[in-house]
């Protein structure tokens, strides 16, 4: 399948869940161990039926069991990260943060042996600059980077380190045997604090609806991993494609926005889908 295509399906699968994840965290009121806990094992349960239908391996060799333990590592740290730094970030600013990512992520795919193109670079920029239009039009207040530098630093880096890790230890694991012990290993560390039985008696409702939107969510990081083992640049291009598809659906819904976060919007549709385009003309 084409990696564009792929992207697309990650796109819709993540902003599906993303959507059920804002009703998690302003109605539900779920903690952040409780939502880490439902999301994680969920999705264990959902990963595993998949199992039948996918290419699967493990060589049971101490690379394929670290690859385990660093991606559990890279979750954990952005499900923690997150949290704090979205006390100062909206989540708008956040994804132009990870614009950041956008860089790095083409130059580790050039190291690992893609061709350099001024064309493609040119046109991450482009994206960049939209992600800065995004974040500026909504930033009404002073945000205290003194308070979240550490864990934004942080969060940026397990972002990055979860795609370098399924790509460079592919060849040890495949990427469902690399993220399912994982999400297992995290929803047994948060099951104690997390209360399951309490959760079920208190909060059925809002409890059912992540656990259900968990199913496109497991979609998506399938389809994800699949576009981490073409490049890594596309990957780190799947958050601005879901912030400008979140942007659409405000705009359905006729939220009022700013001339800046249309523009962005704008500006990042067009970067994404020229560097797309490059990368075609490349291959052909």
């Amino acid at each position: 399948m084409n990696v564009f295509a792929l992207m697309l399906i990650v796109t819709c699968c993540y902003t599906i869940s993303s959507l059920s994840d804002k009703y998690a965290a302003s109605t539900a009121k779920l903690s952040g161990n409780e939502f880490t806990f439902l999301m994680c094992s969920s999705m264990s349960v959902f990963l595993a039926l998949s199992l039948p239908f996918q290419e699967i391996y493990f060589n049971f060799s101490w690379q394929a069991f670290a690859a385990v333990l660093l991606i559990a590592a890279c979750k954990m740290l952005e499900f923690q990260t997150s949290v704090l730094v979205l006390e100062q970030l909206s989540a708008f600013e956040l994804k132009a943060w990870l614009g950041v990512n956008l860089f790095v992520s083409y130059m580790t795919d050039i190291i690992c042996g893609s061709n350099a193109s001024f064309p493609k670079f040119l046109f991450i920029a482009v994206t960049v600059l939209g992600l800065v239009f995004i974040a500026s039009s909504g930033s009404d207040k002073k945000i205290n980077y003194r308070k979240i530098v550490i864990p934004l630093v942080l969060y940026l880096v397990s972002k990055y380190s979860y795609g370098l890790i399924i790509k460079s230890f592919s060849g040890y694991a495949s990427s469902t045997m690399q993220l399912l012990p994982a999400l297992i290993i995290i929803s047994l560390i948060t099951f104690p604090t997390a209360d399951p039985k309490n959760i079920l008696h208190t909060n059925s409702r809002g409890a059912a609806k992540v656990i259900l939107a968990r199913i496109p969510n497991t979609v998506g990081m399938l389809a994800e991993n699949a576009v981490i083992s073409i490049s890594l640049s596309d990957y780190a291009f799947v958050q601005p494609m879901i912030l400008v598809t979140l942007f659409a659906i405000g705009l359905i819904r006729k939220e009022t926005y700013s001339k800046l976060n249309l523009i962005g919007s704008i500006i990042c549709v067009i970067g994404v889908i020229s560097f797309q385009i490059c990368g075609n003309l490349t291959v052909n």
